[in-house]
């Protein structure tokens, strides 16, 4: 199901990124939208050279942006020897075929991206049936632009029925994979319970938070394990769980697939599953990046996710991750313009909001003693609440 982005024997494709400025979005937030865009871009493996936006009260039904615009992005495209577009929200199957039909190059939006990073990251039986689950639910209602190498054959006869016959037995086809798949997820999903309730006498921690903000780099270095940890989004795909002890307290902590804005809303029915952890935990460990000069729009993302998951009123420590490469920002604009010092955010309303908080560098090992008391006390105060006669801990 994978559609590959660039073989590695090859040079790297050239990738441009095309978004719209809708009437409750500003041009500086669409920015930021485009630039994690390049960067699933890059943690696919593509190259992106330029950046194309238009303001509009909604996106155009047939072709996304305006017909000049479009025309704007052909010549470039053509000039430039573009291998893909990626557009930043998701194209309706009409969109997509129109688009591609106007361009002819390869035509990518951000779920298709997306998904296509989720299938290179998924290790596990559980993952892998997730991502396909998802690729086949986002690829069935797009399979009429599979079939338009028969448009230029409808004016002949005969041409026309098998056509239309060949996508019926198709969407059967992928209809009844679906079902399967959803079968076996639910296999899974016993399974996994069985091995939740094996555990369930040990006070449990989930990671949270937005994709690449380190949690699997707090999940190594508490755990002492060996996670793939690095600078892209989405590295970590499976959950993971690991025993933790801190002092003489035992608990397990489980690191998750991180958020994103416009995630895919099948990609996200698709992994509740593996985010049961999360549903499950006593403890919500929320790690923020507060380098990112837009983590509050990042926090308002992941909680919003949390909600939907059901978890949003669980006992939640926030982690400020990333101190070391964070830089004062201005707080007002204009003559009255000031740094925000990191010892400035400790005492403002945001850090006040989201306690109890801790201001740490996973990567640097800064603050990570205060991190694990903070810790120890969430675990202890629960385990004495869940089992008040047992003195062997504590």
């Amino acid at each position: 199901m994978r559609q590959k982005f660039y073989d590695t024997a090859e040079k790297q494709e050239k990738v441009i990124l095309v978004g719209v400025i809708t009437a409750n979005e500003t041009e500086e937030q669409e920015k930021e939208y485009l630039e994690e865009l390049e960067f699933l871009v890059e943690t696919a493996g593509g190259n992106t050279v330029k950046h194309f936006t238009q303001k509009l009260q909604r996106p155009e039904r047939a072709t996304y942006v305006g017909t000049g615009k479009l025309e704007e992005i052909k010549e470039y495209v053509k000039a430039e020897e573009i291998d893909i577009v990626v557009f930043d929200d998701e194209l309706s199957p009409s969109q997509l075929r129109n688009v591609e039909n106007e361009l002819g190059v390869k035509i990518l939006d951000r779920n298709n991206l997306i998904l296509d990073i989720f299938a290179g990251r998924a290790q596990t039986a559980q993952a892998k049936t997730q991502v396909e689950l998802a690729q086949l639910q986002y690829l069935l209602p797009r399979l009429t632009r599979m079939w338009t190498h028969l448009e230029r054959q409808k004016g002949g006869i005969g041409m026309r029925g098998p056509g239309e016959s060949q996508i019926e037995t198709d969407r059967r086809l992928i209809l009844n994979k679906i079902s399967l798949l959803k079968d076996r997820l639910k296999q899974i999903d016993r399974q996994n319970e069985t091995q939740r309730k094996n555990r369930h006498q040990l006070v449990r921690a989930a990671l949270v938070g937005y994709t690449n903000v380190g949690k699997s780099t707090i999940l190594n270095m508490l755990s002492k394990s060996e996670v793939l940890a690095e600078n892209k989004l989405f590295a970590t795909l499976d959950t993971t769980v690991r025993k933790v002890v801190i002092d003489n307290a035992p608990f397990l902590l489980s690191d998750t697939v991180g958020f994103i804005r416009k995630l895919p809303h099948h990609l996200v029915e698709c992994f509740k599953s593996t985010l049961d952890e999360v549903r499950e935990a006593d403890i919500l460990v929320h790690v923020v990046d507060v380098s990112h000069p837009n983590f509050e729009d990042q926090i308002r993302t992941v909680n919003e996710t949390l909600k939907d998951l059901g978890a949003i009123d669980k006992e939640v420590i926030t982690v400020f991750n990333k101190i070391d490469a964070y830089k004062p920002v201005q707080i007002f604009e204009g003559e009255d313009a000031q740094p925000l010092t990191l010892e400035d955010f400790k005492q403002s309303w945001m850090a006040k909001n989201n306690s109890p908080a801790v201001f740490i560098s996973a990567y640097k090992k800064e603050n990570i003693d205060e991190f694990r008391q903070l810790l120890y006390d969430k675990v202890k105060a629960i385990h004495t609440a869940r089992y008040p006669y047992d003195h062997l801990l504590y």
